[in-house]
């Protein structure tokens, strides 16, 4: 498969540059130069497969060309030691609960299976130490220091803004240690992605050290977050509920919502799409005008999307060739403030006996507003509610009961490098590397 830039500036690549480097040279995103179908027989048998068959049978369309078949197998059953569960709410509102992974977050299957496929080019080429920079809102760097953690030949940085993440989210990538150091930038987490971009542009750096990005910039990093969304189909038509399916994701950087899209270019029966924001409405703000305006982001409740300039919306945009009009006919959006969510959460409790956390609630609240009728709606429940428990506890008035497996990382100790947001400071640090 041969990977494009975005900007259309950059050298074709292969999945092994597309994947190692991240970043196209020209600031640009690789995008897949085609988008295989799956056969029809795929979707009339969906319902009897596993998460894992599913996911394998997606994964050898993507990747097939480029990664030996049984070792992509065995990365695909490496990641999904998991299953993710559709659960209904009410009526025709179903939840898709993508957070029974390690981390309890809906990135943990692109970041693992980003680690294992990096691993695999890496073991292949023999060559130095691989180092990954990842900026993060919240889930990203919980998820990949976790999927990274103690693999060979890679060094994970995690950059996070300050006092923007949630206290569990932090216990999850700065008390790792090992390969993993987490960097707390003095700012926002646009001035994290900033960061990382531009040391992906910096010759002397690169020329110093090996970098690439595991945020979803990186094809390996989204594209596997389509397995959900084919899981989430045979599921629904398991249960005889898969016509006039509408799928709504909880956006901020746009990859999950974009993994679901490219799912529907290979043929997944959905209907049409939602992309719930929060009060980072810049997405939003675009299918009602066909303007593009990205803005510095707002800090709210449902922190892992406070992005004021979400990357993935050159992806989306160079999917549909550019055009407003294909873009708006299968997306449509939904823009929540902070009071609204809170809300949203309370009512889902009170009339579903359902604990959202402040992510799911928007797209919850996009279904209710919404759906029309005939259709059935699947929401994404992206993180377990736990792990914003200081807020879901005031919101709705419990004690949200701690999984182990998070309670296990806050008896860690926080290990962490403070930064500027400042590009200098940040290239000396790693130039001392």
């Amino acid at each position: 498969m041969r990977y494009y830039s975005t900007n259309g500036e950059a050298p074709i690549a292969d999945l092994h540059k597309a994947v190692v480097k991240g970043l196209a040279e020209d600031r640009g995103l690789y995008m897949p130069e085609e988008i295989k179908k799956l056969p029809k027989v795929f979707f009339e048998n969906i319902q009897d497969m596993t998460f894992q068959q599913i996911a394998y049978n997606v994964a050898s369309a993507f990747f097939g060309d480029d990664v030996d078949l049984d070792a992509l197998q065995d990365i695909v059953y490496d990641t999904l030691s998991f299953d993710c569960p559709v659960v209904n709410l009410k009526d025709n509102i179903y939840a898709l609960e993508l957070f029974h992974g390690p981390t309890l977050a809906f990135k943990d299957v692109g970041a693992r299976f980003m680690a294992r496929l990096l691993q695999y080019f890496i073991r292949m080429e023999g060559k130095e130490q691989v180092n990954v920079l990842v900026a993060t809102s919240g889930d990203t760097g919980s998820a990949v220091a976790n999927g990274f953690l103690g693999v060979d030949g890679i060094h994970v940085y995690v950059l996070y803004p300050k006092g923007k993440v949630s206290p569990i989210q932090e216990c999850q990538f700065t008390t790792l240690g090992k390969n993993i150091t987490a960097i707390e930038v003095d700012g926002v987490f646009d001035d994290c992605q900033t960061l990382v971009k531009n040391a992906f542009m910096d010759k002397e750096l690169n020329n110093h050290m090996k970098l690439t990005s595991a945020n979803s910039i990186n094809v390996a990093r989204f594209l596997p977050q389509a397995f959900y969304y084919f899981n989430a189909y045979a599921r629904m038509k398991a249960m005889g509920k898969a016509d006039n399916l509408v799928i709504c994701v909880p956006s901020g950087n746009f990859g999950n919502i974009c993994a679901a899209l490219f799912g529907h270019e290979m043929g997944l029966p959905v209907k049409r799409f939602i992309a719930a924001n929060n009060a980072n409405d810049i997405f939003y703000k675009y299918l009602q005008t066909g303007i593009y305006d990205p803005k510095p982001s707002v800090q709210t409740l449902a922190n892992a999307m406070d992005v004021g300039d979400p990357s993935n919306f050159a992806r989306i945009y160079n999917l549909y060739g550019k055009s407003h009009e294909k873009i708006t006919s299968l997306i449509s959006g939904a823009t929540y403030n902070d009071d609204r969510i809170r809300e949203s959460m309370r009512e889902c409790h009170h009339s579903c006996s359902y604990i959202l956390d402040p992510h799911g609630a928007c797209g919850y609240q996009a279904l209710v507003e919404g759906l029309k009728e005939n259709e059935v709606g699947v929401f994404c429940e992206t993180a377990h509610p736990a792990k914003f428990k200081e807020k879901v506890d005031e919101i709705l008035g419990i004690d949200v009961e701690i999984p182990e497996r998070l309670a296990a990382f806050m008896k860690g100790e926080k290990q962490s490098v403070a930064m500027s947001k400042d590009f200098v400071d940040f290239k000396k640090y790693l130039m001392a590397r």
